[in-house]
């Protein structure tokens, strides 16, 4: 890999030789060297690197900021270089070339349609880019693995979500990052924002908040409003579930269930399965079992009390696991033991999700298991919700919904599942690729049949 260090350094205590030499000890390549400012006391270059992999730069990196006369100023890899200038573009459709062709666009003839839509709001969905364009909002609390962030560190994130919708569904998506943790200065914004969308794509927002955010919005927006870290990844697990459960010829109505961690994901899955149709549902959480012969001062805790458990096990972990078909969890790593799964039922359906250090190593766990999924790319069967909310955003726009509801979710979740055909399902193979050119297709037709079925399509 090519990184390039932005150097300034002191002529009287350091020269490029010197600069060459400790590069050179590290087993680092030196490929170029670039000046960008001079004066008679210092200079600043560019020092352009050829590396084996990050320990490496990140010695060289370490040792330059130690030799004295040189300050680090900057450093880029490939990762900083495409992200440079940012990663999305807005780009006209029609290129604008004469005076006859700027008249319909703009002034006087965009009144014409400008007095159509204010007489017919829902005109707007074919005569404005609210017809293909959706708004990611973010208000960095919770931004992959890193916890919460200021509002612009997590616009690379939001940035790159633009790009997958852009790059698999052809949707347009516009990253927004609040500086606001107040959820009903989120609301408010987003309300306000909301005329020029065809949907809102929440991110990366904490939980319990991003309940709240999304519960009010699905009430008070006539358009569909979605939190991917909720029930993309629900439908994704749930995909790959219904093709475990054909391999262990189980059913999804008599299986017993253990879901292990119920913030957001976890509550999304429980709320996904119960939809899909299961009964048999435990939720563990670092207190240990979720049970509704306790009080909860989460309203979400208190809801999934009385919707799971109808056993009422109480106790930890490794006793809600306890003769369970399948294990799925959103929670901490390293926090599932082999004794555990050996007190589970045959054919053990393990989805350990956790990034990312899964709550149990694959490695462990796969001679005790059935079917195994994670949700890491160097492991089989990774649950991404990539495969996701391309297919189900490009759904709702083209039925112009009002929301997205179970019956769609659950839509896209068979969809997915479909792309594997029987003869192809294996123990390593339960869930498609993310490359996958079905995969969007499917889900979208599955999705937008689904929005009309259930009466929230405004599709004439």
């Amino acid at each position: 890999m090519h990184v390039i260090i932005r150097i300034e350094m002191e002529k009287e205590k350091a020269n490029i030789g010197k600069i060459a030499t400790l590069i050179n000890q590290y087993e680092a390549d030196l490929v170029a060297i670039d000046v960008k400012k001079e004066n008679p006391k210092q200079t600043v270059r560019d020092i352009s690197i050829k590396v084996s992999d990050e320990s490496v730069q990140m010695n060289v990196i370490n040792a330059l900021k130690e030799t004295e006369g040189v300050r680090v100023k900057h450093i880029s890899d490939r990762t900083f270089l495409i992200h440079l200038g940012g990663k999305l573009d807005i780009q006209p459709k029609l290129d604008l070339k004469n005076r006859e062709q700027l008249s319909h666009v703009y002034t006087p003839e965009v009144a014409r349609v400008c007095r159509a839509i204010d007489e017919q709001p829902e005109l707007a969905h074919n005569l404005t880019i609210k017809n293909n364009t959706i708004a990611i909002v973010s208000d960095g609390t919770a931004v992959l693995g890193l916890g919460e962030l200021r509002p612009e560190a997590a616009m690379p994130v939001i940035e790159g979500k633009a790009m997958l919708h852009k790059r698999f569904a052809n949707v347009n998506a516009y990253p927004i990052c609040l500086d606001t943790k107040d959820p009903k200065e989120i609301i408010n914004t987003i309300k306000a924002i909301s005329p020029g969308f065809g949907a809102i794509h929440l991110e990366d927002i904490a939980s319990p908040q991003c309940f709240e955010i999304e519960e009010t919005l699905e009430k008070e927006l006539d358009i569909p409003v979605y939190h991917d870290d909720q029930h993309g990844t629900a439908i994704v697990v749930l995909a790959g579930l219904l093709n475990a459960l054909k391999i262990t010829k189980k059913n999804l109505e008599e299986v017993k269930i253990v879901v292990c961690g119920v913030g957001a994901a976890g509550i999304a899955i429980t709320k996904m399965l119960l939809a899909a149709g299961a009964k048999n549902i435990v939720g563990v959480d670092k207190e240990g079992t979720i049970t509704s012969e306790k009080q909860y001062d989460n309203a979400s805790w208190q809801w999934y009390a009385t919707h799971t458990n109808s056993e009422n096990i109480d106790g930890s972990l490794s006793k809600a696991v306890e003769g369970a078909d399948i294990f799925i969890g959103v929670a901490d790593g390293d926090i599932l033991k082999v004794e555990d799964i050996k007190s589970m039922a045959n054919d053990v359906i393990l989805f350990a999700l956790a990034n990312p250090n899964p709550e149990i190593s694959p490695d462990l766990a796969q001679e005790h298991v059935r079917v195994m999924a994670t949700g890491r790319s160097d492991y089989p069967n990774q649950v991404n919700n990539l495969l996701c909310f391309p297919g189900i955003f490009r759904g709702a726009l083209d039925a112009k919904a009002t929301s997205i509801n179970d019956e769609m979710k659950v839509a896209a979740a068979k969809a997915i599942a479909a792309t594997i055909h029987e003869d192809e399902l294996s123990e390593d193979y339960i869930i498609p690729g993310v490359f996958n050119e079905k995969v969007v297709e499917q889900v979208r037709n599955a999705v937008y049949q689904a929005a009309i079925d259930s009466g929230v399509s405004r599709k004439i």
